[in-house]
């Protein structure tokens, strides 16, 4: 049976989507637009009052949205530069960095309650796409190094690009194109390559169809039922793929017991939780030691992340000891 992790005590406060996030998580609270406007002119400009009279954006404006995750990377994480192409799809910023303060609890269980941090850590985003979310805010907060792997070569290139715009990034992140679109792991993972974590946030919709579907919802609550198109943009990869999330994550499962001990932690977003029963199945036909799911939300979404591993307690104690003990 899965082994559900306890959200710990969280501020009172309201956050930036009325829900909690993680203690440890920057973006607590309702957003600072003058101080985020301070650092971005461009989202300084967009700054509207909302039905209640309080300072916001129009969410159902993708260059608002955009320029607001923008503002909120360099203002709390110091990345000076960031951009992605039109359409591409735009992550919500404190959302994403509750992914990762989750799973450095997961290694901090590993580590007498210390997270390890710094270049001893390193880590996988499957699908990085062209934003880089993760190994920015991640590096940032942890020091982890991170490798990014995607199919798409004009997303990669895109990352490339922020990287090379930020040079306290210099080294941080090694970018790989995977060659193969029905592969996950392989093609990826080296032989001489070792994860303490991998993550990914998967294509949760099965077809186009519905990814669209799921937009129209968005753009209801948003306001604007006319309104046509993908509201947070993303392309066809980062949207949907045949048999939806809980096909890729099944074949993720599947591969990663043909790598049991290159990676500590293997981890995913779940969107759905009707997919957790199939997710489940998988990881006992594949034999884990141990798994995790975190609830986590941000405003009126809600989803969750499943972590599993291959190693037992002994094995668990010796990868500590060699990689992050050693190291600090």
């Amino acid at each position: 049976m899965p082994n559900p992790i306890r959200r710990p005590a969280t501020p009172s406060r309201p956050t930036a989507g009325g829900s909690a996030l993680h203690p440890r998580n920057r973006h607590q609270g309702r957003y600072d637009f003058a101080s985020l406007g301070a650092v971005d002119e461009e989202l300084a400009g967009m700054v509207i009052l909302n039905p209640q009279g309080e300072p916001s954006i129009d969410f159902a404006d993708a260059a608002a949205v955009k320029a607001l995750n923008r503002a909120l990377l360099k203002d709390a994480y110091g990345i000076s530069s960031w951009d992605i192409p039109p359409d591409y799809l735009c992550p919500p910023v404190p959302g994403r960095a509750d992914y990762l303060h989750y799973l450095a609890d997961l290694l901090a269980d590993a580590n007498r309650g210390k997270i390890p941090r710094g270049k001893s850590v390193q880590a996988l985003d499957i699908g990085c796409g062209a934003n880089c979310i993760y190994p920015l805010v991640g590096h940032s907060e942890y020091g982890w190094q991170f490798t990014g792997s995607d199919i798409n070569p004009s997303s990669l290139a895109n990352a490339q690009r922020i990287l090379d715009a930020n040079p306290a990034l210099a080294g941080a992140v090694t970018l790989r194109l995977q060659s193969v679109a029905s592969s996950i792991f392989k093609g990826i993972v080296g032989e001489d390559d070792w994860f303490d974590l991998s993550l990914c946030n998967p294509p949760f919709h099965a077809s186009l169809a519905e990814a669209g579907a799921g937009s129209q919802r968005k753009w209801q609550n948003l306001g604007k039922p006319d309104a046509v198109g993908l509201n947070f943009g993303g392309q066809e990869a980062e949207l949907w793929c045949a048999g939806g999330e809980e096909r890729f994550i099944t074949r993720m499962i599947q591969e990663s017991a043909q790598i049991p001990t290159r990676i500590f932690w293997f981890s995913t977003l779940v969107s759905k939780s009707a997919t957790l029963t199939g997710i489940y199945a998988a990881l006992k036909k594949a034999g884990v030691q141990d798994t995790k799911t975190v609830t986590m939300s941000q405003g009126q979404k809600q989803s969750r992340l499943v972590a599993w591993t291959f190693l037992n307690p002994a094995q668990k104690a010796a990868w500590a000891k060699l990689r992050w003990q050693a190291a600090s």
